[in-house]
């Protein structure tokens, strides 16, 4: 199987305090690859070594291992038994209410909330299918981020009592997205390449120059922010966002700094380990104390798009896709078989996909954190043992 208008003006980014962006050359928006990769700095207080001449990273070979036989076995056991579904409010006293996302559970525990991460899969603001493991991966790559980011900012993180569950500490979220974007890439109808090939030149108050091609990129990483509409992400200036009252002045600047100086490690990690990181997205909430808090989930690969680093340049100069280890090539199956914007039912993803996918995620969550995936055991139903969990973990609150 093959795997498949007119918005805002631009408007420049405010200036951020202690944290200068690169001038834009005066021709070309995008980083020629035929120059050497750009350096970002590693940040003093990271816990994360620099590889100056890391092994090339293989999906390819990763694809014929014993190791991977293993864990497909797994998957594919797995199949029937995925976390579709929580409902902690009628099995974990205490608990209040709930509130269904497109991948998490959220419910209030007073003065905490408890967030599920379910095996759901969405894009095109769509449930697609349900992936096995997927949610302990989600879990457990943003905990090792949001560990490994405390020099950067603050999070919302307070406990994992379960491989599928965060609790965190109450915030006043932002309706804002802050998606930052390394390349010109992606398929759905806010990526950058969409919207660019649509002939939009001013994008969430940046101008990019004629002549970009696909999967390019960009000289300088660029922020993009959405907020939310009533069932899609609405692209949005930094302007519009203070104007109309979603966020103050200081706030955004503060945000914002933190998302470009999040992404920035994020890329040098990533090379270090063998991928790219292209683009992602991050949320922020004021905690009790009003500091600006980091939430929700940290360069997973449901909140962002990795490539394999060694290939891309090959691969781009012979006009083919990056090797990607994320959930892209399920969403242009989905392109390629139906308008997952606009059908009513959508076709079942094929069993293969799924199980890619889930290997897929694994593979990428022991790249990053150099550490194992331990399968999860189906003796005790998941439901069951995450009640359990989260009972013990709030009573010791």
């Amino acid at each position: 199987m093959s795997l498949p208008s007119t918005l805002n003006p631009p408007k420049t980014l405010p200036k951020l305090n202690h944290f200068k962006l690169p001038k834009l050359p005066s021709s070309p928006f995008f980083k020629p690859i035929s120059k050497p990769t750009k350096h970002f700095p590693v940040f003093a207080s990271s816990s994360i070594s620099t590889t100056q001449n890391p092994v090339p990273l293989s999906l390819q070979a990763s694809m014929n291992s014993d190791y991977k036989d293993e864990v497909m076995k797994a998957i594919k056991s797995s199949l029937s038994n995925c976390l579709s579904e929580t409902n902690l409010h009628l099995t974990v006293p205490g608990l209040k209410s709930k509130i269904r996302g497109k991948v998490r559970d959220i419910y209030d525990g007073g003065d905490y909330l408890v967030l599920v991460t379910t095996d759901r899969q969405s894009a095109f603001d769509r449930i697609l299918a349900s992936i096995p493991f997927k949610g302990q991966v989600l879990n457990e790559t943003s905990l090792w981020w949001f560990k490994n980011t405390k020099h950067i900012t603050q999070n919302a993180i307070i406990s994992a009592p379960d491989k599928n569950v965060t609790i965190a500490k109450k915030c006043s979220v932002f309706p804002v997205e802050f998606v930052v974007r390394g390349y010109v890439t992606g398929s759905t109808d806010t990526s950058l390449w969409t919207v660019y090939k649509n002939g939009v030149r001013n994008y969430c108050g940046n101008n990019l120059p004629d002549g970009l091609v696909k999967n390019q990129r960009l000289f300088v990483n660029i922020l993009t922010p959405t907020t939310k509409a009533v069932d899609h992400d609405v692209p949005i200036t930094p302007d519009e966002i203070v104007q109309r009252g979603l966020m103050s002045q200081a706030d955004f600047e503060e945000a914002s700094k933190k998302a470009l100086c999040l992404f920035e490690y994020g890329q040098q990690v990533a090379k270090e380990h063998g991928l790219i990181l292209v683009d992602t997205k991050y949320e922020f909430g004021k905690g009790p104390d009003g500091s600006v808090l980091l939430i929700d989930e940290v360069h997973t690969p449901d909140s962002s798009r990795y490539w394999i680093g060694h290939s891309y340049e090959r691969r781009f100069q012979e006009g083919l896709e990056p090797e990607n280890v994320d959930k892209e090539f399920l969403r242009l199956w989905f392109k390629e078989n139906c308008n997952p914007y606009e059908d009513e039912v959508l076709p079942d993803a094929p069993e293969d996909l799924v199980s890619e996918l889930a290997w897929r995620y694994i593979f990428l969550f022991e790249t990053i954190t150099k550490s194992k995936f331990e399968i999860p055991s189906l003796k005790e139903p998941v439901h069951d043992r995450i009640s359990r969990n989260v009972k013990e973990a709030l009573l010791s609150l």
